[in-house]
């Protein structure tokens, strides 16, 4: 059974034993210096096992941007991914957020799409 906590207490350590299954490479010191700044952040467990999280970036306002949603690869596939998003969602509108924004690759159209993001025109510009 997977239960989902919002703004679970998070170590550096747990997020990166995630972020190394998921991405294959550290994560650094996120959970201390990244999610304090955050609106939210949602964590999806397996007993003691963090195997999902979407973090919850915001301007301060009405604009929430879903980050770095991950799913550890042996738990892909169950539904976990959406829950994160609608989790996220929710907890966004609760905190006063009007929008909710993503960016992603191509790849993830169809998962981002059956969370029910909608296509809007963006710029990006690489740093």
């Amino acid at each position: 059974m997977i239960e989902y906590a919002i703004d679970p207490q998070l170590s550096d350590e747990r997020l990166d034993r995630l972020w190394q299954a998921a991405w294959g490479s550290p994560i650094g010191d996120y959970a201390r210096d990244v999610l304090p700044r955050s609106l939210g952040y949602v964590g999806a467990y397996e007993g003691e096992r963090l195997v999902g999280f979407v973090n919850l970036a915001w301007d301060g306002s009405v604009h929430a941007f879903v980050l770095d949603t991950c799913v550890d690869p042996e738990f892909r596939r169950q539904g976990i991914g959406r829950r994160l998003i609608a989790e996220a969602a929710r907890t966004a509108r609760e905190r006063g957020a009007t929008w909710l924004h993503v960016d992603f690759e191509p790849h993830l159209d169809g998962f981002y799409r059956g969370c029910g993001f909608r296509p809007t025109a963006a710029g990006l510009i690489r740093l």
